[in-house]
């Protein structure tokens, strides 16, 4: 009953997708219950596996990917696993953008950034160590950087990468070793020893 109820929460996903990028607009709205508890997975991998943040609250970090999902991106999402991948991106991106922030705030901009919980709740990860693998992520061939955001950030299977990005899982391990290579020349170049800690 579980696999059924499964496939049929799958198979809603991918028709609110496509009414989604048909122009409703409350598709997204409809979408997120159904895929609620794999959201929060990904953000509890993310902080977990991220620079030690035992702090920080998945449910805020899934929050935030949301509006910045609402605002656009999402649209673009063919299926569930596509659409888990994108918000395993924008879920790096928000913590990013945090940690831009506390680095301007530590260099002496004053500004006040306002979240939906009006927190700072990755106060814990080290800003430099962020940023210098975000920078390095960015580097990397887009479909590389795909894959390591779907498995490094949200925790998903070589399947569900495959399914995400329309390729093979052997694509998918291939993709892996050579941006992981590449990740750790890049980040050992650049003195970054916690984030080579976590690859």
């Amino acid at each position: 009953m579980q696999v059924a109820s499964s496939a049929a929460r799958t198979g809603e996903v991918t028709a609110l997708l496509r009414a989604a990028r048909n122009g409703d607009a409350a598709a997204l709205d409809r979408i997120v219950p159904l895929v609620y508890d794999d959201l929060r997975r990904v953000a509890r991998r993310q902080l977990a596996r991220e620079f030690g943040a035992e702090n920080v609250r998945p449910t805020e970090l899934v929050h935030e990917a949301y509006v910045k999902l609402s605002l656009g991106g999402a649209d673009v999402a063919v299926d569930r696993a596509h659409f888990l991948a994108i918000a395993a991106r924008a879920m790096r991106q928000v913590l990013v953008d945090d940690a831009r922030h506390r680095r301007a705030v530590k260099r002496g901009g004053g500004w006040q950034r306002a979240t939906l919980s009006g927190s700072h709740w990755v106060a814990d990860f080290d800003v430099d160590e962020l940023l210098t693998l975000n920078d390095a992520l960015e580097e990397l061939d887009p479909r590389q950087r795909q894959v390591v955001e779907c498995r490094f950030f949200g925790g998903m299977e070589d399947s569900e990468i495959a399914e995400a990005l329309g390729v093979t899982d052997r694509t998918v391990r291939r993709d892996w070793v050579k941006a992981r290579a590449w990740l750790y020349r890049a980040l050992a170049e650049r003195g970054s020893a916690n984030a080579l800690a976590k690859l």
